[in-house]
């Protein structure tokens, strides 16, 4: 069976084996090298791990981008304490769904990179948080958890090591909250899904009060690769602050739509219209989100840049989890940007003034516009509102909302202009 949308020029580490479903099986995954970067992490120290995904340059692929053997050393070695390593498979922000394929179609390869981690912060038990939704895949991964315990790669003495490590896989409800770590622990622990305030940090205090560190799953998926192949192979893709490969979802106006794997860095205009085909036959682009429905929306001119994390950042926006919307000139912004922000009114905890009411303020003042009664009083307010919501609450919830609805303001005034300029007019001829 041949993936969709498999394009010679990607370069498939993770994605290799899309579209095989015998790599789902555990005997499938052995027969592609499976468990063997385990076998190898057993017998090496956890420093030693650490040292390695540390040298491999290897960013969180869930949207901060942080370095993923940094984060892992903020753990404590000797706390006396249960540690947990917890994985983010919520995967709810709009546009993304590359974590589920990475599911789908190779569960081994997250519970060996979940193994992996555990070991290399001392942790003896996982936690997988996939979002509710997801049945066949909670469905494929249950399946291949209970497997790897049956071959003795999870539970007490795995491989003979002397290392001991469960793994519970926890369904979520469906909340966009519960993707933020400190969200996710309070779900997993059975409480409201509202972000805590830091510090503490999981770190030190995370799920059940103990020593925790939170990684995505593309980010997990990624580590047996680095501890087989070593961190210098895994820096031959990339650039130099963003080293590896980066799955990529693209959805909207493209002709060639789903999850591309690319070295980071690549060029963003030749990845739309070459790989991924470009708008539609006849169609000019209009914009493009490169990260996902929260960050900020890139006009055609902007985007012969890097895939990078460093390259979009300079262009004033965000890699964020490498979700690509492509929107051609048939698209109305303002009503885009107004689905977007009655999605983070829907999601928002509700636990900060800020977000709570300046999302429903937003998504009114949008609707207002987009039905012909705005001003261009309302722009202005917009723009206050999101400055007033960014930055100001416990988690980073607001600053995606304001996101989209800043960059559109500014990069698409005339077509707010126009869809007030006609409201104007209606309501003088009537």
């Amino acid at each position: 069976m041949a993936y969709p949308f498999v394009h010679p020029d990607e370069t498939r580490v993770l994605s290799k084996h899309f579209g095989e479903p015998e790599a789902r099986t555990l005997a499938g995954w052995e027969a592609r090298g499976g468990y063997q970067a385990l076998r190898k992490a057993v017998e090496m120290g956890p420093a030693e791990i650490v040292s390695e995904v540390k040298d491999s340059g290897l960013r969180g692929r869930g949207g901060a981008g942080f370095p993923t053997g940094v984060k892992w050393s903020f753990m404590p070695q000797a706390s006396g304490k249960p540690h947990y390593l917890l994985c983010n498979a919520d995967e709810s922000e709009p546009g993304t769904f590359k974590d589920r394929e990475l599911i789908r179609w190779t569960p081994h390869q997250l519970i060996e990179g979940c193994l992996i981690g555990a070991r290399a912060i001392n942790v003896q038990h996982v936690y997988i948080y996939n979002r509710g939704e997801f049945f066949e895949t909670t469905q494929i991964l249950a399946r291949a958890i209970e497997e790897a315990y049956e071959a003795g790669y999870i539970g007490k003495d795995i491989l003979g090591s002397g290392v001991d490590i469960d793994i519970t896989l926890h369904m979520g409800a469906g909340a966009y909250i519960c993707g933020e770590e400190t969200g996710l622990m309070n779900s997993l622990e059975g409480r409201r899904g509202e972000p805590r305030l830091k510090p503490p940090f999981p770190a030190a205090v995370g799920a059940f009060g103990r020593p925790t560190t939170i990684n995505n799953v593309e980010t997990l998926c990624a580590v047996p690769h680095i501890v087989t192949h070593g961190g210098e192979w895994y820096r031959q893709w990339g650039t130099e602050k963003s080293p590896g490969t980066k799955l990529f979802c693209v959805s909207g106006h493209v002709r060639k739509p789903g999850n591309y794997e690319v070295p980071l860095g690549f060029n963003f205009r030749e990845f739309i219209y070459e790989m991924c085909g470009g708008p539609p036959e006849g169609r000019a682009l209009k914009a493009v989100i490169p990260g996902g429905s929260s960050v900020p929306i890139l006009r055609p001119e902007e985007i012969d840049i890097g895939m990078d994390y460093e390259a979009m950042a300079a262009a004033g926006t965000m890699l964020g989890c490498g979700s690509v919307i492509v929107m051609d000139e048939t698209t109305d912004i303002v009503k885009q940007v107004r689905r977007m922000s009655d999605f983070y009114t829907h999601e928002s905890c509700g636990q900060c003034t800020p977000c709570r009411e300046g999302t429903a303020w937003a998504s009114r003042i949008l609707k207002r516009i987009e039905d012909g009664w705005g001003s261009e009083e309302d722009l202005d307010t917009l723009l206050e509102l999101s400055e007033n919501m960014a930055g100001k609450t416990i988690c980073t919830f607001s600053d995606a909302a304001a996101a989209p609805i800043v960059s559109s303001v500014q990069k698409f005034r005339d077509d707010y202009l126009a869809l007030i300029r006609r409201g104007e007019n209606l309501a003088a001829s009537a």
